[in-house]
């Protein structure tokens, strides 16, 4: 019986990760990947915005 409970761990944790893939490709798309991109998107141009606005923080440090 000492290989069922070495073999019950990683047999319960490969299904736990296919169950996790599974809605993860699932979930991808459909009716809010519009909303998901437009964030992404707005995110990106606040962070390009904003170190456009510092020139000094394109430069690399001094040692």
């Amino acid at each position: 019986m000492d290989y069922v409970s070495a073999l019950l761990p990683p047999v319960v944790m490969a299904v736990f990760f296919g169950a996790v893939i599974r809605v993860i490709v699932k979930t991808q798309g459909g009716d809010k990947k519009a909303k998901e991109d437009a964030a992404v998107d707005a995110a990106i141009a606040r962070a390009e915005a904003a170190r456009q606005a510092s020139p000094h923080a394109a430069e690399a440090p001094k040692a």
